[in-house]
């Protein structure tokens, strides 16, 4: 049996080396904006059956219980933490955070899903053409288009709650509109794809996007001005390496007593 100790502390080691690594990223990204921690969710193994409940013993009653012996644990999932992050002032018009659920749609490299990426970071600037394209990467231009004239300064510029771009033009009073952000959203946020550079990618398992104007049909609503900080909380972070350290520790232990183990019975025919 204490082979089987052994492969299973083995399996322990190797769950909580990922574990370790899921909580080094998170606390690497702890001042990324928009950034969804992940949360490392564990499940145990098969079990080896050495005595099957309610088997009759000498007494003629069925047993009570069985006799199991788990085989170790093993990840069954990494899982996105999607609650908020804290909108943090930037004082920049260009700037969007989104209160409430949903995702700006940008365009990326056309070989890459669809060629359409979803991302919460809302720090936004004009490519020379005027489009407004997301910072992240290379630059990714919104979905849908919006075009503001590259002579309007971008004091001149406001973005609503409800995802209205507008503009005034250098000596006029007279608002024009710019375009119209929109916010999809997922039936599964969870089975998104993580491409990395703040980029979501839709997957069989996230459904399909459902796109609408911020504050309809359950999306949120957009704050210029401001930026959605990372929903890392650093203090629980270490606080849960600490307690992984532990645990990666103790199957050490355990490795090391059924090592002992069969040591012990190796000697037997020495003894």
């Amino acid at each position: 049996m204490a082979i089987t100790a052994l492969n299973s502390a083995a399996t322990g080691l190797r769950a909580l080396s990922t574990k370790i690594d899921v909580t080094a990223n998170n606390l690497a990204n702890a001042e990324t904006t928009a950034f969804k921690r992940s949360r490392v969710n564990f499940e145990d193994l098969m079990y080896l059956q050495l005595k099957q409940p309610g088997t009759t013993n000498t007494t003629g009653e069925p047993s009570p219980a069985g006799i199991y012996v788990g085989l170790g644990t093993r990840i069954s999932n990494t899982q996105i933490d999607t609650e908020q992050g804290s909108p943090e002032s930037t004082g920049r018009q260009l700037d969007a955070s989104i209160q409430g659920s949903g995702f700006f749609a940008v365009k990326i490299l056309s070989t890459v899903g669809d060629g359409i990426g979803y991302t919460r970071n809302g720090a936004f600037f004009r490519n020379k053409n005027g489009d407004l394209i997301s910072s992240i990467g290379d630059g990714y231009q919104l979905i849908p288009q919006v075009n503001i004239p590259t002579n309007v300064p971008e004091e001149n510029i406001s973005i609503g709650a409800d995802g209205k771009v507008e503009f005034i033009v250098p000596g006029s009073n007279t608002k024009q509109l710019a375009g119209q952000l929109q916010l999809s959203q997922f039936p599964n946020p969870q089975g998104l794809k993580l491409l990395g550079g703040s980029i979501y990618l839709k997957t069989d398992a996230s459904g399909e996007a459902l796109t609408g104007n911020p504050g309809e049909s359950g999306t949120g609503t957009i704050l210029s001005g401001f930026l959605e900080g990372s929903n890392v909380d650093p203090v629980k972070e270490l606080v849960g390496l600490i307690k992984t350290q532990r645990s990666f520790e103790l199957n050490s232990q355990s490795i090391q007593t059924a090592d002992q183990a069969l040591q012990t019975i190796g000697n037997l025919r020495r003894g």
